[in-house]
């Protein structure tokens, strides 16, 4: 997967614009607040129609305008691809790829491959974990097209039954209804949590090495699924929480309540929760291990590289973890942003395309210029 060029008017700072990317890497530097992140953003919009920054859609749109537009052309496998999104103030967003436009933003998911690495990413273990269950559903959508269609299902069904519980207290007639929201949204929860338990299970897989390499074979790291509830007990929960739903008018139990644990072990030591009782070294290492992991699973499943986004996160690593991931990610396209690029030299990271990012403005930096 490859991102030839990038097109832009009135998305966040940029008026207008157009980039040319290396199949390399490609730097984005600049001071703080010019716009770095937003180029990341746009870029990573076209894989998902959703900021990784999980703002609305009218929030990206340019301050006193009322529409933005994105225009990506990718190489997948040698084939081009076109991808255009039409964000509007006041209406839904339009979507094409190849000049047809989808009837649904979810049937975006798997035309462009990215992942993303910022430094809110670094958080991942030590957030709450409806950070967590995002990184979920966000990695899932990108590598499984039926995975979108069961969240999109179990949504669905929990939004009816939150509202069901809501008109209950003032319309008991609807009560019989309740019964068979509760069969749609156990049969949608069970379908989600399955391809959450196998995700996690692959993931682990290749986590475990990752994770390994990066402390010297010193610690080890395990990423368990931990559901909100069993298949098993699922139906028989969402009964007995009945009443305790109808009081709250929001349904207590599924798989919107579902996390990651995040267990490590030193030495022959017991495992402990690196959640609650990790340094934050161990948690940055630990969600270091899980983005390499991330694109090294995305990578075997779709047979392809994705294109690597890193959002100024090399600041925030020591030496050892800055070598190991720039390590990782030199036989790849990358997009990365920094406000300088004196770590990247030291390290003898090759740097295809600079590009000087200045008040939503972008100059292409050549060799003699950098020098």
């Amino acid at each position: 997967m490859i991102i030839e060029s990038l097109e832009l008017e009135n998305f966040r700072n940029y008026r207008n614009g157009k980039f040319i990317f290396s199949p390399g890497s490609n730097l984005l530097y600049g001071d703080n607040a010019q716009g770095k992140t937003n180029l990341l953003e746009a870029l990573y919009y076209c894989a998902g129609a959703k900021s990784q920054r999980a703002v609305k859609d009218r929030e990206m749109i340019r301050f006193g305008e009322s529409e933005a537009h994105i225009k990506l052309l990718v190489r997948s496998r040698d084939i081009p691809r076109r991808i255009d999104i039409h964000l509007r103030k006041n209406g839904s967003k339009g979507i094409a790829v190849d000049g047809i436009p989808l009837r649904r933003a979810s049937e975006l998911f798997g035309t462009v491959k990215m992942v993303v690495f910022s430094p809110e990413d670094l958080n991942l273990i030590k957030s709450g974990p409806a950070e967590r269950r995002r990184f979920l559903d966000m990695e899932l959508c990108q590598l499984n097209r039926r995975y979108v269609k069961e969240l999109l299902n179990y949504n669905r069904a929990l939004l009816q039954r939150n509202k069901l519980l809501k008109e209950l207290s003032f319309r008991s007639e609807l009560m019989e209804t309740l019964d068979l929201w509760d069969e749609q949204l156990v049969a949608a929860g069970i379908a989600l949590m399955q391809s959450r338990a196998v995700f996690l299970e692959q993931l682990n897989e290749i986590c475990v090495e990752k994770y390994a390499s990066l402390t010297g074979q010193k610690e080890a790291l395990r990423l368990c699924y931990e559901p909100n509830i069993t298949e098993e007990r699922y139906a028989a929960s969402l009964q007995r929480s009945r009443e305790f739903d109808l009081r709250q008018k929001a349904t207590s139990v599924g798989p919107h309540r579902d996390d990651i644990a995040f267990y490590l072990r030193q030495g022959q030591g017991e495992e402990m929760d690196l959640r609650k009782f990790g340094s934050q070294g161990q948690q940055r290492s630990a969600a270091l291990a899980v983005k390499l992991s991330e694109f090294a699973l995305m990578q075997r499943e779709s047979g392809e590289n994705p294109v690597f986004l890193l959002d100024d996160v090399l600041s925030e690593l020591d030496t050892d973890r800055q070598k190991q991931l720039l390590k990782s990610i030199r036989e790849v396209q990358t997009v990365l942003t920094s406000t300088g690029m004196d770590n990247l030299l030291q390290d003898g990271f090759q740097i295809s395309k600079k590009f000087l990012v200045k008040m939503g403005t972008v100059t292409e930096v050549t060799e003699e210029e950098s020098a």
